[in-house]
């Protein structure tokens, strides 16, 4: 089962997938994408690890995210993935990011049914057009990535204000 939970930015997205992980059966685990570039990721990634209980096991990925999930799946019954955004971003610094993608949208086609994916994801095309070509180029990606794992997911959740609007399952 594949949940992609989408939202802007401070919707309350990683806290509303954190407690449907934690709602999940099994074995769960936790894998951050953020890499801390500056003083400002830094503090958030602190604040996000403290938010977090510390029994649950967490690991961090960059761009080996299809490879660790790949790992990951068979051994436990629920996995948070926060955020694919992030891990875009990374992916979009490397000259690999369409093989990237690949790997990952493989990954999730070949998810063994018994693991629930919990995928996070900012949904950024809301706001205005960006100003730079760096800028339009990542928002096009990352609308293109959410469509393509939404397409996959059995469950497609927006979350505004700290509430759920489920776009697809559930319902």
């Amino acid at each position: 089962m594949i949940t992609l939970i989408l939202g802007g930015e401070k919707s309350g997205k990683s806290g509303w997938a954190l407690q449907h992980l934690l709602q999940a059966p099994g074995s769960r685990l936790f894998v951050g994408t953020a890499r801390a570039r500056d003083l400002e990721m830094r503090r958030r990634i602190r604040e996000h690890r403290r938010d977090r209980p510390a029994h649950l096991p967490a690991r961090e990925a960059d761009i080996d995210l299809p490879a660790i999930l790949s790992q990951e799946v068979p051994q436990h019954g629920a996995i948070l993935v926060d955020s694919l955004d992030f891990w875009l971003f990374s992916c979009v610094q490397t000259d690999q990011e369409e093989l990237l993608r690949e790997n990952l949208l493989d990954c999730l086609r070949n998810t063994t049914p018994t693991t629930h994916l919990i995928l996070v994801s900012s949904e950024i095309g809301f706001g205005p057009i960006q100003a730079t070509p760096q800028a339009r180029s990542f928002v096009r990606s990352l609308g293109l990535l959410n469509q393509q794992v939404a397409a996959l997911a059995d469950e497609v959740v927006m979350i505004v204000a700290g509430l759920p609007l489920w776009l697809k399952g559930r319902n």
